[in-house]
Protein backbone atom coordinates (compact mmCIF):
# COMPACT_ATOMS: atom_id res chain seq x y z
CA UNK A 1 0.00 0.00 0.00
CA UNK A 2 2.51 2.26 1.05
CA UNK A 3 4.36 1.96 -2.20
CA UNK A 4 1.23 2.56 -4.31
CA UNK A 5 0.65 5.59 -2.62
CA UNK A 6 4.17 6.98 -2.88
CA UNK A 7 3.95 5.79 -6.69
CA UNK A 8 0.65 7.87 -7.03
CA UNK A 9 2.95 11.13 -5.62
CA UNK A 10 5.30 10.51 -7.81
CA UNK A 11 3.02 11.05 -10.71
CA UNK A 12 1.37 13.81 -9.33
CA UNK A 13 4.41 15.47 -8.80
CA UNK A 14 5.18 15.35 -12.41
CA UNK A 15 2.24 16.07 -13.41
CA UNK A 16 2.42 19.86 -11.49
CA UNK A 17 6.05 19.86 -12.76
CA UNK A 18 5.05 19.57 -16.15
CA UNK A 19 2.07 22.14 -15.36
CA UNK A 20 4.61 24.74 -13.44
CA UNK A 21 7.06 24.27 -16.41
CA UNK A 22 4.34 25.16 -19.24
CA UNK A 23 3.16 28.42 -17.15
CA UNK A 24 6.86 29.98 -17.03
CA UNK A 25 8.02 32.57 -19.49
CA UNK A 26 11.51 32.49 -21.18
CA UNK A 27 12.25 35.53 -19.48
CA UNK A 28 11.65 33.74 -15.88
CA UNK A 29 13.20 30.32 -16.79
CA UNK A 30 17.03 28.67 -17.12
CA UNK A 31 17.39 25.77 -19.43
CA UNK A 32 19.41 23.18 -18.32
CA UNK A 33 20.35 20.26 -20.23
CA UNK A 34 16.30 18.84 -20.52
CA UNK A 35 15.32 20.02 -17.05
CA UNK A 36 13.87 23.39 -16.69
CA UNK A 37 15.12 25.47 -13.12
CA UNK A 38 13.15 28.39 -11.43
CA UNK A 39 13.45 30.43 -8.14
CA UNK A 40 12.01 29.26 -5.50
CA UNK A 41 9.80 32.09 -5.44
CA UNK A 42 8.48 31.37 -8.66
CA UNK A 43 7.94 27.40 -7.71
CA UNK A 44 5.84 28.42 -4.26
CA UNK A 45 3.71 31.22 -6.49
CA UNK A 46 2.69 27.59 -8.19
CA UNK A 47 2.82 24.95 -5.95
CA UNK A 48 -0.15 26.19 -4.27
CA UNK A 49 -1.69 24.06 -7.38
CA UNK A 50 -0.42 20.64 -6.48
CA UNK A 51 -4.02 20.28 -4.63
CA UNK A 52 -5.93 20.78 -7.47
CA UNK A 53 -3.87 18.70 -9.80
CA UNK A 54 -3.68 16.24 -7.91
CA UNK A 55 -7.38 15.72 -7.65
CA UNK A 56 -7.79 15.97 -10.84
CA UNK A 57 -5.74 13.12 -11.53
CA UNK A 58 -7.72 11.06 -8.89
CA UNK A 59 -11.26 12.01 -10.28
CA UNK A 60 -10.48 10.99 -13.46
CA UNK A 61 -9.48 7.64 -12.36
CA UNK A 62 -11.30 6.71 -9.98
CA UNK A 63 -15.05 8.87 -11.10
CA UNK A 64 -17.81 6.35 -12.48
CA UNK A 65 -18.21 7.86 -15.60
CA UNK A 66 -16.38 9.25 -18.25
CA UNK A 67 -14.74 12.72 -17.39
CA UNK A 68 -15.02 15.89 -19.85
CA UNK A 69 -11.72 17.67 -19.31
CA UNK A 70 -12.80 20.81 -20.67
CA UNK A 71 -15.80 20.67 -17.87
CA UNK A 72 -13.23 19.95 -15.31
CA UNK A 73 -11.26 23.02 -15.96
CA UNK A 74 -14.45 25.56 -16.40
CA UNK A 75 -15.80 24.24 -13.28
CA UNK A 76 -12.01 24.67 -11.44
CA UNK A 77 -12.47 28.27 -12.82
CA UNK A 78 -15.51 28.87 -11.59
CA UNK A 79 -14.42 27.24 -8.44
CA UNK A 80 -11.56 30.80 -8.65
CA UNK A 81 -14.65 33.27 -9.07
CA UNK A 82 -17.01 31.29 -6.39
CA UNK A 83 -14.35 31.83 -3.73
CA UNK A 84 -13.87 35.29 -4.05
CA UNK A 85 -17.84 35.33 -2.44
CA UNK A 86 -18.63 37.84 -4.78
CA UNK A 87 -22.62 37.40 -6.23
CA UNK A 88 -21.32 39.68 -9.12
CA UNK A 89 -17.94 38.20 -10.35
CA UNK A 90 -18.48 35.18 -11.90
CA UNK A 91 -16.60 33.17 -14.73
CA UNK A 92 -18.59 32.00 -18.28
CA UNK A 93 -17.89 29.55 -20.41
CA UNK A 94 -18.52 30.67 -24.55
CA UNK A 95 -22.13 29.90 -24.40
CA UNK A 96 -22.62 31.17 -21.30
CA UNK A 97 -21.01 34.35 -22.36
CA UNK A 98 -23.02 34.70 -25.37
CA UNK A 99 -26.13 34.56 -23.59
CA UNK A 100 -24.81 37.69 -21.21
CA UNK A 101 -24.18 39.91 -24.42
CA UNK A 102 -27.66 38.94 -25.39
CA UNK A 103 -28.77 40.69 -21.98
CA UNK A 104 -27.16 44.11 -22.92
CA UNK A 105 -28.33 43.99 -26.81
CA UNK A 106 -31.92 44.25 -25.88
CA UNK A 107 -33.38 41.08 -28.10
CA UNK A 108 -33.22 37.40 -27.01
CA UNK A 109 -35.90 34.78 -26.79
CA UNK A 110 -37.36 34.23 -22.96
CA UNK A 111 -39.67 35.37 -20.56
CA UNK A 112 -38.67 38.71 -19.85
CA UNK A 113 -37.24 39.12 -16.53
CA UNK A 114 -34.45 41.15 -14.53
CA UNK A 115 -32.23 39.04 -12.15
CA UNK A 116 -29.63 39.87 -9.64
CA UNK A 117 -28.40 37.57 -6.42
CA UNK A 118 -28.72 39.24 -3.21
CA UNK A 119 -26.73 38.75 -0.65
CA UNK A 120 -28.94 37.62 2.14
CA UNK A 121 -29.65 34.22 1.17
CA UNK A 122 -28.43 31.97 -2.28
CA UNK A 123 -31.53 32.56 -4.31
CA UNK A 124 -31.96 34.43 -7.49
CA UNK A 125 -34.48 37.57 -6.98
CA UNK A 126 -36.29 39.24 -9.58
CA UNK A 127 -35.31 42.77 -9.65
CA UNK A 128 -38.26 43.16 -12.08
CA UNK A 129 -40.30 42.06 -14.66
CA UNK A 130 -39.94 43.74 -17.98
CA UNK A 131 -43.01 45.83 -19.09
CA UNK A 132 -45.56 43.80 -21.19
CA UNK A 133 -43.41 40.77 -21.02
CA UNK A 134 -44.19 36.87 -20.88
CA UNK A 135 -43.18 37.25 -17.12
CA UNK A 136 -45.44 40.12 -16.11
CA UNK A 137 -48.62 38.42 -17.86
CA UNK A 138 -47.78 35.81 -15.99
CA UNK A 139 -47.99 37.76 -12.76
CA UNK A 140 -44.54 37.41 -12.20
CA UNK A 141 -43.82 40.35 -9.56
CA UNK A 142 -40.08 41.89 -8.30
CA UNK A 143 -38.79 40.88 -5.12
CA UNK A 144 -40.35 37.05 -6.68
CA UNK A 145 -37.11 34.76 -5.72
CA UNK A 146 -36.86 31.63 -8.13
CA UNK A 147 -36.28 28.31 -6.35
CA UNK A 148 -36.99 26.08 -9.46
CA UNK A 149 -36.60 25.89 -13.06
CA UNK A 150 -38.59 23.21 -14.72
CA UNK A 151 -38.37 21.43 -11.39
CA UNK A 152 -34.64 21.71 -11.48
CA UNK A 153 -33.34 23.49 -8.28
CA UNK A 154 -31.44 26.94 -9.25
CA UNK A 155 -29.31 29.27 -7.04
CA UNK A 156 -27.89 32.36 -7.04
CA UNK A 157 -24.83 31.06 -7.73
CA UNK A 158 -25.40 29.15 -10.76
CA UNK A 159 -27.51 32.50 -11.69
CA UNK A 160 -26.68 32.11 -15.52
CA UNK A 161 -27.35 28.44 -15.54
CA UNK A 162 -30.98 29.42 -14.76
CA UNK A 163 -31.23 31.91 -17.50
CA UNK A 164 -30.41 29.41 -20.11
CA UNK A 165 -32.78 26.96 -18.95
CA UNK A 166 -35.33 30.17 -18.95
CA UNK A 167 -34.45 31.06 -22.46
CA UNK A 168 -35.55 28.33 -25.01
CA UNK A 169 -37.69 28.52 -28.94
CA UNK A 170 -40.48 31.04 -29.07
CA UNK A 171 -44.09 29.76 -28.07
CA UNK A 172 -42.59 26.97 -25.75
CA UNK A 173 -43.45 27.00 -21.79
CA UNK A 174 -41.40 26.78 -19.08
CA UNK A 175 -42.28 25.86 -15.34
CA UNK A 176 -40.75 28.38 -12.54
CA UNK A 177 -41.21 27.67 -8.77
CA UNK A 178 -41.22 30.98 -6.85
CA UNK A 179 -40.86 32.24 -3.42
CA UNK A 180 -42.84 35.18 -2.29
CA UNK A 181 -43.78 36.17 1.03
CA UNK A 182 -41.93 32.95 2.18
CA UNK A 183 -44.79 30.74 0.57
CA UNK A 184 -43.91 28.38 -3.04
CA UNK A 185 -46.11 28.20 -5.41
CA UNK A 186 -45.93 27.43 -9.68
CA UNK A 187 -45.69 29.81 -12.96
CA UNK A 188 -45.86 28.26 -15.97
CA UNK A 189 -44.52 31.22 -18.57
CA UNK A 190 -44.25 30.96 -22.36
CA UNK A 191 -41.12 31.91 -23.97
CA UNK A 192 -41.81 34.52 -26.65
CA UNK A 193 -38.91 37.03 -28.56
CA UNK A 194 -38.42 39.93 -25.76
CA UNK A 195 -37.66 43.29 -27.99
CA UNK A 196 -37.16 45.46 -25.10
CA UNK A 197 -37.72 49.07 -26.05
CA UNK A 198 -36.39 50.25 -22.98
CA UNK A 199 -37.08 54.24 -23.54
CA UNK A 200 -41.19 55.63 -23.61
CA UNK A 201 -42.15 59.34 -23.52
CA UNK A 202 -44.56 61.58 -23.40
CA UNK A 203 -46.54 64.57 -22.32
CA UNK A 204 -48.03 65.46 -19.14
CA UNK A 205 -50.58 68.45 -18.53
CA UNK A 206 -49.56 70.05 -21.97
CA UNK A 207 -46.01 71.16 -20.10
CA UNK A 208 -44.09 68.28 -18.07
CA UNK A 209 -41.83 65.71 -20.07
CA UNK A 210 -42.48 62.08 -18.96
CA UNK A 211 -39.44 59.39 -19.79
CA UNK A 212 -39.64 55.86 -18.54
CA UNK A 213 -35.94 54.06 -18.91
CA UNK A 214 -36.36 50.37 -18.14
CA UNK A 215 -32.59 49.28 -18.43
CA UNK A 216 -29.19 50.57 -19.52
CA UNK A 217 -28.73 48.27 -22.91
CA UNK A 218 -26.95 49.65 -25.94
CA UNK A 219 -29.59 50.73 -27.43
CA UNK A 220 -31.09 53.04 -24.70
CA UNK A 221 -28.50 56.54 -25.12
CA UNK A 222 -29.74 56.60 -29.26
CA UNK A 223 -33.29 55.59 -27.52
CA UNK A 224 -33.17 58.92 -24.76
CA UNK A 225 -31.74 61.59 -27.26
CA UNK A 226 -34.49 61.21 -29.60
CA UNK A 227 -36.91 61.39 -26.88
CA UNK A 228 -35.14 64.10 -24.73
CA UNK A 229 -34.76 66.21 -28.06
CA UNK A 230 -38.81 65.68 -28.57
CA UNK A 231 -39.27 66.99 -25.83
CA UNK A 232 -37.15 70.22 -26.03
CA UNK A 233 -38.69 70.72 -28.90
CA UNK A 234 -42.05 70.75 -26.97
CA UNK A 235 -40.82 73.65 -24.49
CA UNK A 236 -41.71 71.32 -21.87
CA UNK A 237 -40.60 73.26 -18.00
CA UNK A 238 -40.22 69.48 -16.35
CA UNK A 239 -39.02 66.19 -16.66
CA UNK A 240 -40.36 62.95 -14.52
CA UNK A 241 -37.97 60.38 -14.89
CA UNK A 242 -38.94 57.18 -14.19
CA UNK A 243 -36.21 54.64 -13.19
CA UNK A 244 -38.79 52.60 -11.10
CA UNK A 245 -37.97 48.69 -11.88
CA UNK A 246 -34.88 49.63 -13.72
CA UNK A 247 -32.16 47.18 -13.34
CA UNK A 248 -29.58 49.09 -14.50
CA UNK A 249 -26.70 47.93 -16.92
CA UNK A 250 -24.11 49.88 -19.06
CA UNK A 251 -22.16 52.83 -17.41
CA UNK A 252 -21.02 54.15 -20.49
CA UNK A 253 -24.84 54.68 -21.80
CA UNK A 254 -25.51 56.14 -18.33
CA UNK A 255 -22.82 58.38 -18.40
CA UNK A 256 -24.27 59.69 -21.93
CA UNK A 257 -27.58 60.18 -20.70
CA UNK A 258 -26.85 62.15 -17.45
CA UNK A 259 -24.30 64.21 -20.12
CA UNK A 260 -27.76 65.32 -21.72
CA UNK A 261 -29.43 66.23 -18.01
CA UNK A 262 -27.28 67.83 -15.56
CA UNK A 263 -24.42 70.33 -17.34
CA UNK A 264 -20.90 70.01 -15.49
CA UNK A 265 -20.45 68.13 -12.82
CA UNK A 266 -19.40 64.71 -11.43
CA UNK A 267 -21.96 61.62 -12.57
CA UNK A 268 -19.60 59.04 -10.28
CA UNK A 269 -17.09 58.52 -8.44
CA UNK A 270 -14.83 54.97 -8.01
CA UNK A 271 -12.16 53.40 -5.90
CA UNK A 272 -10.23 50.18 -6.60
CA UNK A 273 -8.43 47.59 -4.52
CA UNK A 274 -5.56 50.30 -4.20
CA UNK A 275 -7.05 52.95 -3.21
CA UNK A 276 -7.15 54.62 -6.68
CA UNK A 277 -9.70 57.06 -7.40
CA UNK A 278 -12.10 57.78 -10.87
CA UNK A 279 -14.21 60.51 -11.68
CA UNK A 280 -16.32 60.47 -14.45
CA UNK A 281 -17.82 63.69 -15.42
CA UNK A 282 -20.78 65.37 -16.98
CA UNK A 283 -19.82 68.30 -19.65
CA UNK A 284 -22.58 68.79 -21.47
CA UNK A 285 -25.33 71.89 -21.56
CA UNK A 286 -27.42 70.74 -19.06
CA UNK A 287 -31.56 70.07 -19.26
CA UNK A 288 -32.36 72.99 -17.22
CA UNK A 289 -36.22 72.26 -16.09
CA UNK A 290 -36.98 71.23 -12.79
CA UNK A 291 -36.09 67.07 -12.93
CA UNK A 292 -38.19 64.49 -10.43
CA UNK A 293 -36.62 60.80 -10.27
CA UNK A 294 -39.13 58.24 -9.81
CA UNK A 295 -37.59 55.75 -7.38
CA UNK A 296 -38.35 52.02 -5.90
CA UNK A 297 -36.87 48.94 -4.65
CA UNK A 298 -36.30 47.97 -8.07
CA UNK A 299 -34.67 50.45 -9.20
CA UNK A 300 -30.41 49.36 -9.30
CA UNK A 301 -27.21 49.83 -10.26
CA UNK A 302 -26.97 52.54 -13.01
CA UNK A 303 -30.27 53.70 -12.09
CA UNK A 304 -28.65 54.74 -9.05
CA UNK A 305 -26.26 56.42 -10.60
CA UNK A 306 -28.39 58.58 -12.83
CA UNK A 307 -30.62 59.34 -9.31
CA UNK A 308 -27.52 60.34 -7.29
CA UNK A 309 -26.22 62.43 -10.39
CA UNK A 310 -29.12 64.21 -10.69
CA UNK A 311 -30.03 65.26 -7.03
CA UNK A 312 -26.23 65.67 -5.66
CA UNK A 313 -26.00 67.83 -8.58
CA UNK A 314 -28.97 69.44 -7.67
CA UNK A 315 -31.01 69.40 -10.60
CA UNK A 316 -33.74 67.32 -9.37
CA UNK A 317 -35.34 65.19 -6.75
CA UNK A 318 -35.82 61.40 -5.98
CA UNK A 319 -39.65 60.55 -5.28
CA UNK A 320 -40.93 56.70 -4.65
CA UNK A 321 -39.24 54.52 -2.02
CA UNK A 322 -35.64 53.49 -1.52
CA UNK A 323 -33.66 51.82 -4.04
CA UNK A 324 -32.21 48.48 -4.58
CA UNK A 325 -28.44 49.45 -3.20
CA UNK A 326 -25.82 48.16 -5.66
CA UNK A 327 -22.46 50.13 -5.69
CA UNK A 328 -20.45 47.85 -6.91
CA UNK A 329 -18.59 47.88 -10.56
CA UNK A 330 -17.78 44.89 -12.98
CA UNK A 331 -15.98 45.00 -15.77
CA UNK A 332 -16.40 42.46 -18.54
CA UNK A 333 -14.06 40.63 -20.38
CA UNK A 334 -14.09 38.54 -23.20
CA UNK A 335 -11.10 36.01 -24.03
CA UNK A 336 -9.86 34.78 -26.96
CA UNK A 337 -11.55 31.97 -26.94
CA UNK A 338 -14.95 32.98 -26.32
CA UNK A 339 -15.15 32.09 -23.03
CA UNK A 340 -15.27 35.61 -20.21
CA UNK A 341 -15.65 36.88 -16.97
CA UNK A 342 -17.06 39.45 -15.13
CA UNK A 343 -15.35 40.99 -12.11
CA UNK A 344 -16.33 43.27 -9.33
CA UNK A 345 -13.39 45.44 -9.88
CA UNK A 346 -14.47 48.25 -8.11
CA UNK A 347 -16.82 50.40 -5.26
CA UNK A 348 -18.45 53.60 -6.38
CA UNK A 349 -19.62 56.45 -4.68
CA UNK A 350 -21.94 59.24 -5.13
CA UNK A 351 -20.93 62.47 -6.21
CA UNK A 352 -21.73 63.57 -2.54
CA UNK A 353 -19.32 60.74 -1.40
CA UNK A 354 -22.39 58.80 -0.15
CA UNK A 355 -21.49 54.47 -0.92
CA UNK A 356 -24.69 53.15 -1.37
CA UNK A 357 -24.20 49.24 -1.44
CA UNK A 358 -26.58 47.38 0.71
CA UNK A 359 -27.79 50.69 1.86
CA UNK A 360 -29.98 52.24 -1.28
CA UNK A 361 -30.87 55.46 -2.15
CA UNK A 362 -33.29 57.12 -0.32
CA UNK A 363 -36.08 59.62 -2.23
CA UNK A 364 -36.41 62.72 -1.12
CA UNK A 365 -39.81 62.61 -0.99
CA UNK A 366 -41.20 59.24 0.01
CA UNK A 367 -44.39 58.26 -1.42
CA UNK A 368 -44.74 54.35 -0.71
CA UNK A 369 -48.31 53.98 -3.08
CA UNK A 370 -46.55 52.99 -6.06
CA UNK A 371 -49.94 54.63 -7.73
CA UNK A 372 -49.26 58.24 -6.45
CA UNK A 373 -45.79 58.79 -7.00
CA UNK A 374 -46.20 59.90 -10.43
CA UNK A 375 -48.64 62.91 -9.31
CA UNK A 376 -46.31 63.40 -6.68
CA UNK A 377 -43.58 64.11 -9.00
CA UNK A 378 -45.96 66.44 -10.83
CA UNK A 379 -47.19 68.45 -8.00
CA UNK A 380 -43.17 69.25 -6.94
CA UNK A 381 -42.39 70.14 -10.66
CA UNK A 382 -45.61 72.77 -10.78
CA UNK A 383 -44.33 73.94 -7.95
CA UNK A 384 -40.74 74.23 -8.90
CA UNK A 385 -42.16 76.04 -12.39
CA UNK A 386 -44.83 78.32 -10.76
Amino acid sequence: MQKMISKKKAIIYSIVLVVVTAMITSTLQITVGNKVVMSRDMYESYAKYNKLVGLEGLVKKDFYKKTSENKLVDGAIKGLFSGLEDPYSQYYTKAEFERLKEQTSGAYVGIGIYISPTSDDNLITIIAPIEGSPAEKSGIKAGDKIVKVNNKTVTAKKSDEAIGMMKGKAGTEVNLTLKRDNKEFDVKVKREEIVSKSVESKVIDENIGYIKITSFNENTYREFKEVIDNLKEKQIKGLALDLRDNPGGLLDVCKEIADELIGEGTIVYTKDNKGNTEYLKSNKQKLGVPIAILINGGSASASEILTAAIVDNKEGVAIGTTTFGKGLVQSVRELKDGTGYKLTTAQYFTPNGDYINGKGIKPNIEQKDEEKQLNTAIDWIKEQIK
